[in-house]
């Protein structure tokens, strides 16, 4: 029976051409090979598994190759190529620095070198993880890296090149490695199912490629390990069991249940990752990714950055291109997930922390649905809307552009509530005139509110009062009014401001309908001038929506013309008020009626320094005074 060789040996390339994801070592490798323009030291860095110790030895070969091709490779025929494939070259030396780092071993190295070539031109010295000498092994090294044969080439490869010493890396040609891309991942992989005679789908292969981070060493161990466990039919459902990964339906499914805001299915797809034996954070951050490639799926000059090709690459544009499924909604996602990854291990309870973006997530994704329904002029509003917006209440921070603040769906209906409002107008208007002037007035207004001619009878007094009876009566409405705001837009109506009655209804009209409030030209002293007399009615406002903190860091602005800059201690705050920003600015085009835009600061409050040690505290008053050094040495005093 033969025996088995890993793939990540037998595959292993053998000439610059074969060689994957490296292109612009081997070029350069080949050029310099070509113009004779050889160095006497090269330092190969880069991840594990990329190609650098492979690199390494087919430059060896091919600078000892005797009959060298046209395109400068080793021809494998001549005696130093047999020699180095049967591993009995005395040309090419291999050297592992993680056993052989004292200053002996490097001792040994250097008379080696004495000795020239037997065959061929060079005595190549290859020395794999480098950075693992010791630092006296590297002084000892130094003078013959700097100074070696004419003959000898040395080739450093390691992982850390921030381990290496300035003095070496100052001698040595430097090639950087590069992670290898997933397309030409799966690229050499279908190369080698077709070679083995294994079949696979394309999901398979990719899910193999994203384990293996860019490494080829550890995508070929993958292989070999999903071969003997699914055997010469490979699948993406297999691959992922295998490898114990989360495969790309998972994330597909997710998202679809995002999309409709079905929290409830998308709660028990975690559940169902969680009982297999996932980390919830794992999920979080594969789902973060997920909406990441859909988001650069939308642009054709970001498209080139999806990892994926075939079928995968195909079902990604193809959910990208889902109705609700669109920048706004994949901006809020990314920002909820990052959040959530970013938090999740502080979190206590971090199953609940999961869960609660999952819910946020779904509300982005039924928020939008809903917003949708609304532009395409109402249909069904009114009924069946409470559990939208009951569940959209919990995302607060992460609302969709130009909507209502509860996303308030019912502002339609409302015009033909408020149109009878300024017909009682003229009556209170006449009731300081006499009576005689309100009796030519009543047949004026005949024509329109014959309907309604109780309100406006003969006492003058009564219907004064009923437009302002009818804000407070929005309150009593359990979250909807006739008006089409919910109270939760709703600032303090005071009674005895009568001045403010006809300008706060024009504010509160306006806050549930967002971007349809009407804006006006003004000079920036104007909008200066007007933020600064509504501002204190905007912090009110936020008061009333139980938003305390946020209405006393409001406190702390500077206005500048069409612009409010608020100052605050730390980024906590200000990461609040950047969340509630559009809301704000919507607040304030609807209390002046011109367009303002809000900057958040973060102040750098100065500490005094309060020396603790006594060395500290000696340093402080040296710095104050410097004689107080020379005062204790001439009085032999101690610290």
């Amino acid at each position: 029976m033969e025996s088995f060789v890993v793939s990540a040996r037998k595959y292993r390339p053998a000439t610059f051409r074969s060689v994957v994801g490296q292109s612009h070592i081997t070029e350069t490798l080949r050029n310099a090979i070509a113009r004779g323009q050889l160095a006497h030291a090269y330092l190969f860095t880069g991840p594990r598994g990329v190609g650098k110790t492979t690199c390494a030895r087919i430059f060896a070969k091919a600078i000892n190759c005797l009959t060298p091709t046209a395109e400068h490779e080793a021809c494998g025929e001549c005696e130093s190529c047999r020699a180095f494939a049967e591993g009995r070259s005395f040309s090419i030396h291999e050297l592992d620095a993680a056993s052989n780092n004292s200053v002996e071993d490097i001792r040994a190295l250097t008379e080696k070198v004495r000795i020239p070539p037997q065959v061929g031109r060079y005595s190549v010295y290859i020395i794999d993880e480098v950075h693992m000498l010791s630092a006296n092994a590297f002084n000892a090294f130094l003078k013959t890296l700097e100074e070696p044969p004419h003959y000898a080439v040395f080739i450093l490869a390691t992982t850390e090149k921030h381990k290496i010493l300035p003095t070496i890396l100052s001698r040595c040609q430097c090639y950087d490695f590069n992670r290898i891309r997933v397309e030409d991942t799966v690229r050499y992989l279908q190369y080698i199912a077709g070679q083995e005679g294994i079949t696979y789908d394309d999901e398979a292969l990719h899910v193999i490629a994203q384990r293996a981070d860019g490494g080829m060493r550890d995508a070929l161990s993958m292989f070999d390990r999903v071969v003997s466990f699914c055997g010469t039919e490979l699948t993406g459902d297999k691959v992922a069991e295998s490898l114990n990964v989360l495969d790309y339906n998972t994330y597909f499914a997710a998202t679809d249940l995002a999309l409709v805001g079905d929290y409830a299915g998308l709660l028990t797809l975690f559940d169902g990752i969680l009982r297999r034996g996932f980390e919830g954070q794992l999920f979080i951050a594969g789902l973060n990714g997920h909406m990441r490639d859909l988001l650069v799926c939308k642009n054709p000059q970001t498209a080139p950055l999806l990892e994926v090709t075939g079928q995968v690459a195909e079902r990604y544009r193809a959910q990208a291109g889902q109705e609700g499924c669109d920048a706004g909604f994949l901006f809020n996602a990314i920002n909820l997930l990052t959040q959530t990854d970013t938090g999740y291990r502080q979190a206590t309870n971090r199953r609940l922390h999961a869960e609660l973006a999952l819910i946020k997530l779904c509300g982005l994704g039924g928020l939008k649905k809903k917003d949708d329904t609304v532009g395409d002029g109402g249909a069904g509003e009114g009924e069946g809307e409470g559990d939208a917006l009951t569940l959209v209440a919990g995302v607060g921070r992460y609302p969709m552009p130009a909507i209502g603040l509860a996303g308030t769906p019912v502002s339609a209906p409302a015009a033909p509530a408020q149109t009878p409002a300024p017909e009682p107008t003229p009556v209170p208007a006449q009731t300081p005139a006499p009576a005689p002037v309100s009796a030519p007035a009543a047949p004026a207004q005949t024509p329109v509110p014959e309907p309604i001619p109780a309100p406006a009878q003969t006492p003058a007094p009564a219907p004064a009062p009923a437009p302002v009876a009818k804000t407070p009566a929005v309150r009593t409405t359990g979250g909807r009014s006739i008006t089409g705001v919910s109270i939760t837009d709703l600032p303090v109506v005071e009674p005895a401001a009568t001045g403010a009655k006809t300008e706060q209804p024009q504010a509160l009209k306006g806050a549930g309908a967002a971007v349809e409030a009407p804006v006006r030209e003004m000079t920036p002293q104007e909008v200066e001038r007007a933020v600064g007399e509504k501002y204190e009615a905007l912090i009110r406002l936020w008061q009333e929506r139980q938003r305390p903190r946020l209405a006393t860091a409001l406190t702390a602005r500077t206005i500048r013309g069409a612009e409010v800059v608020v100052t605050v201690a730390n980024e906590v705050l200000a990461d609040e008020i950047n969340q509630a920003k559009w809301e704000i600015e919507r607040d304030l085009r609807q209390l002046t009626g011109a367009v303002v835009g809000v900057t958040v600061e973060i102040s750098e409050v100065q500490q005094d320094y309060k020396p603790v040690s006594t060395e500290d505290k000696l340093q402080y008053l040296v710095d104050l005074n410097p004689n107080i050094l020379r005062l204790r040495d001439e009085l032999d005093l101690t610290v």
